[in-house]
């Protein structure tokens, strides 16, 4: 018998959603019916975009996406995938060093979720290096962010940017 997924998650702190961020959610969304993309907290990382702006700027990259909704979770990843129902999460990763890290956090999940199902799939493309940070970075130097993130991203990131 196959099995049919319906929901994948993207989580990620998305601050902000870059295309290469983009590029792993179309991929996810091709894969399932439905894609939850959920803006989280991350208590090792500083944000420098409220949450309420994080998901204004995911909504405003995924718009051309159809079977793909943005949510706020300020929760645990392992605690919202059964919340939602999900049948996994799809997490990039572009390197061996992310690699490591994704399959230490899918350790921990599956520890405590037995059901907890990791996608890891590999960045490739023209965007596969892109960072947050790099984008942050392009911000400080008052550069211009087209082709690091989403168009429609732009004028919400410029309205929200905080002095460094």
């Amino acid at each position: 018998m196959t099995q049919n997924y319906d929901l994948a998650i993207v989580p990620g702190s998305f601050d902000p959603m870059t295309l290469g961020h983009l590029d792993l959610i179309a991929d996810a969304a091709k894969r399932y019916r439905e894609v939850v993309v959920a803006v989280m907290t991350n208590n090792e990382k500083q944000v420098f975009f409220d949450m309420e702006t994080r998901v204004r700027i995911a909504k405003a990259s995924v718009r051309a996406l159809p079977n793909v909704r943005v949510i706020a979770d300020r929760g645990m990843l392992v605690d919202l995938f059964d919340r939602l129902g999900a049948d996994a999460v799809c997490k990039g990763y572009r390197n061996e060093t992310d690699l490591a890290y994704e399959r230490l956090q899918d350790e921990w999940n599956c520890a405590h979720n037995p059901r907890f199902r990791t996608e890891l799939i590999h960045s490739c493309g023209e965007h596969a290096t892109l960072s947050s940070t790099a984008v942050r970075e392009r911000i400080a130097r008052g550069e211009a962010l087209n082709g690091f993130v989403a168009d429609a991203a732009i004028p919400i990131i410029l309205k929200n940017i905080k002095q460094f």
